[in-house]
């Protein structure tokens, strides 16, 4: 019951009167909604520098089943470029990076059921609709690889398919379970009780040191929490975004220094070996440092204000592209290479060409048809929730 202010008076008579007063408005006028962080265009550039690098990647720099569609090893079709393609998958580290800065930025002052709205909104349209669209190829006839079974395909629906053993349906969704645990990390630490620039510098230094401990330590519960060997690449893009907020921040600069060291170190010692004659391609110590620190360089020269000359409205589209086309590119476009190059004997480099832009393309529809109004219609319902005491 609620209680109600009144005002009592009495009579002369002695009869008590007592008015009802209205409500008494609080002084304190209503908390304002989160204002919104101007719309850094470059990043979006970023993303799809990097999704570029993956696909580059998984067409031209590796072996497996993509030597299927080719007919032959990448090797023989980009006896040149092959060895930079190889380069490509470190275009996972930019993007954890980027996922670091952003997830900040978008946790920054919101609630957690925006923010956990925000996420699945984000996430699950375009995933969804790649799930059902490469299950669906890969049971055609005419499709020579192997579809999951649609108990797998299922469970694919859930992105809890790595935890759980099932075979993926999306080669790249290995990325995203890594996501969800950064996320809901973040998410426990930071956005629940409030995000502060004190509580963004403990919750970096509290992980990057138990994920340190984690890898000494060999538990494996330990390592699927906290993610020893991508965890400096989010921890370093949460660094950036307190470097965005304020460039002098020494703590935010010593997160992402140290992040940089860490993070350096797992992916030379994941993607280096020695030089081998079988192996497919031989990635330097050095060019693997190299590729690391540009994608670094690039997410602190956006949070520093360096490119916000790059302001063009096509960037902001090549960003919607990014996650669909990041989703889709790599086992349909197995089957356009394989139909372009064989099937139509066009030379490697336009195949190649025509696959990304495919790709692109049907990373626009997947946009304009499934995230355009799923999108904004997730968010709502997740925001309608009510909340129980």
């Amino acid at each position: 019951m609620i209680d109600t202010p009144e005002d009592t008076k009495v009579t002369s008579t002695g009869t008590v009167v007592r008015t009802v007063l209205p409500p008494v408005a609080s002084s304190r006028p209503p908390k304002p909604d989160k204002p919104r962080e101007p719309r850094l265009r470059a990043l979006d550039g970023l993303r799809l520098i990097a999704a570029l690098m993956v696909a580059a990647y998984h067409y031209g720099g590796r072996g497996g089943e993509v030597t299927d569609a080719w007919g032959s090893s990448p090797q023989q079709q980009f006896p040149t470029l092959h060895g930079y393609f190889a380069y490509g998958c470190l275009g996972v580290q930019v993007f954890f990076v980027i996922s670091g800065f952003v997830i900040c930025m978008s946790g920054w002052g919101r609630p957690l059921k925006s923010f956990f709205a925000s996420r699945a909104a984000r996430l699950l349209p375009a995933y969804w609709a790649a799930i059902i669209i490469v299950t669906l190829v890969f049971a055609l006839p005419v499709v020579t690889y192997k579809a999951v079974s649609p108990s797998d395909a299922l469970v694919n629906l859930t992105m809890l398919q790595q935890p759980l053993g099932v075979d993926r349906v999306l080669g790249v969704c290995w990325t995203l379970w890594a996501e969800i645990r950064f996320y809901a990390l973040f998410a426990l630490c930071v956005v629940l009780p409030g995000a502060t620039r004190r509580r963004v510098i403990l919750f970096c230094a509290v992980w990057t040191l138990a994920a340190v401990i984690t890898e000494g330590a060999q538990q494996p519960l330990l390592d699927i929490l906290l993610m020893p060997e991508y965890a400096p690449y989010f921890i370093g893009g949460v660094g950036l975004y307190l470097v965005h907020r304020d460039r002098k921040d020494a703590y935010a600069w010593g997160i992402v220094i140290v992040s940089w060291l860490i993070g350096q170190h797992y992916a030379v010692s994941r993607l280096w070996h020695a030089p081998d004659v079988d192996a497919f391609s031989y990635r330097s110590s050095f060019g693997i440092m190299l590729v690391v620190t540009l994608g670094y360089v690039a997410v602190a020269a956006i949070a520093l204000g360096w490119l916000h000359w790059a302001n063009w409205r096509w960037l902001t589209v090549a960003g919607a592209l990014t996650y669909p086309f990041y989703l889709v590119h790599e086992h349909l476009g197995w089957v356009v290479i394989k139909a372009l190059h064989q099937g139509l004997n066009i030379p490697s480099y336009a195949t190649v060409l025509l696959t990304v832009g495919a790709m692109l393309l049907l990373a626009r529809l997947l946009n304009r048809y499934v995230e355009d109004w799923a999108t904004p219609l997730i968010r709502r319902k997740l925001a309608s929730i009510p909340r129980k005491n």
